[in-house]
Order: structure tokens, then C-alpha cells, then sequence
């Protein structure tokens, strides 16, 4: 297993998520021998009924902004997906690690580094559950590269004016702490099952 931080290590040097270079690091995984990607993303719930402690493995996703690409001077069109046999998978992992999974989802990918405002949330509701500001852009890459991907998403806090309380940033922090071991749990379980196939 390989793992990269796609914000980087060192919490002083972030790497914001409009800045992040998936094309390098889906490379990299790729150069390796790497034969499944899964994304862990971190998202706000756009739906009441998903709240902050839930993993959702969506099954499709929402951008309205260009996406990176690896063809630069070719015209080359694909149909966005996510690979459905790493999203098997990953709902397998998390039912055996007995997670409060959701099965199904759309995920709507924002550019970031700015949350949302509340009506842009409330927009979003109409068509998505959770939003967040990574994955889509992985994903695409990662197909256009022919790696099968799929994400893990933890839920770490409620879209902004979904609840009462304001949202802030330090609220998005500790609920992706909070989520890191039921996250890398997940992982774990995913591992074994890949020792058994």
C-alpha cells in the first residue's frame, strides 16, 4: 500500500486544494505499479440525515469547473466515472469494520480554498449530499490515466447554514481528526480483504 498526502506533510507548507497537482501524484502511483486508487476525502454534509461521523462511498459526482487533465495538445473526451468494483470494495471494508456507511452518493466537488455561503449550500442540497474540493479532480485524472478509483468519504461537519451553529474552519479540523481512525480502520479492512482475493 502507498499513501500520499495530497496536502502535503508539514502542516506550515499546506498545499491548498486548488493548488494540488493530482496529475504528478496520480503519476507517481501509476510509476510504482499501483493498480487501484482510492481517494479519502474529506466533505461537509449537504442532507440533514448525513451527518458528521458517516463514511459515504458516492457513486457519482458534480463539478462545475474545468478539471485538470493529463492531454495538453490532443483532443481526448472520456465519460466520468467511478471504478464500481474499488467502490464494492470499499463498502465491503466498511461494513466489516462496522462503519456507518452510506452506500450510494453524489459527491459536488467546490475549487476551494473558501467554503461555501449558505445559499450556494442550499443549492447544491437540490442535487448532491456531500460537498467537498479534491476528488472529482482525482478522479478524472485517474481515469483518464486508467487507474480504477473510487473514494472513501468521512464526513466531518454540516455545510454551512444546514444547522444552527455558524460553521468555521476549526470545526472542519477537529472533525477530520475525529474521523482519522475510523478512516484509516477503513483502510485497514480494505487491505485484508485485498490479501484474501
Amino acid at each position: 500500500m502507498i499513501f500520499i498526502v495530497r496536502h502535503g506533510n508539514d502542516p506550515a507548507e499546506y498545499i491548498l486544494p486548488h493548488r494540488i497537482n493530482h496529475r504528478a501524484n496520480l503519476q507517481a502511483l501509476k510509476d510504482l505499479g499501483v493498480t487501484e486508487v482510492i481517494g479519502i476525502n474529506s466533505t461537509g454534509s449537504l442532507k440533514k440525515n448525513l451527518y458528521p461521523g458517516m463514511i459515504v462511498i458516492p457513486d457519482d459526482f458534480i463539478t462545475l469547473m474545468a478539471t485538470p487533465t493529463i492531454h495538453q495538445n490532443k483532443t481526448s473526451h472520456i465519460t466520468p466515472s467511478l471504478n464500481e468494483s474499488v467502490r464494492q470494495k470499499l463498502i465491503t471494508a466498511a461494513r466489516n469494520s462496522n462503519l456507518d456507511v452510506v452506500e450510494t452518493g453524489t459527491y459536488w466537488q467546490v475549487m476551494g480554498p473558501r467554503l461555501e455561503t449558505k445559499a450556494e449550500i442550499r443549492m447544491m442540497a437540490n442535487y448532491a449530499d456531500i460537498v467537498g474540493m479534491t476528488m472529482a479532480n482525482e478522479a478524472v485524472i485517474a481515469l483518464e490515466m486508467g487507474l480504477p478509483y473510487a473514494s472513501a468519504c468521512s464526513i466531518d461537519n454540516y455545510g454551512n447554514g444546514l444547522v444552527e451553529k455558524p460553521l468555521s474552519m476549526e470545526e472542519i479540523i477537529t472533525g477530520t481528526r475525529k474521523n482519522a481512525d475510523m478512516m484509516m480502520r477503513l483502510l485497514e479492512r480494505y487491505v485484508e480483504g485485498m490479501s484474501q482475493r
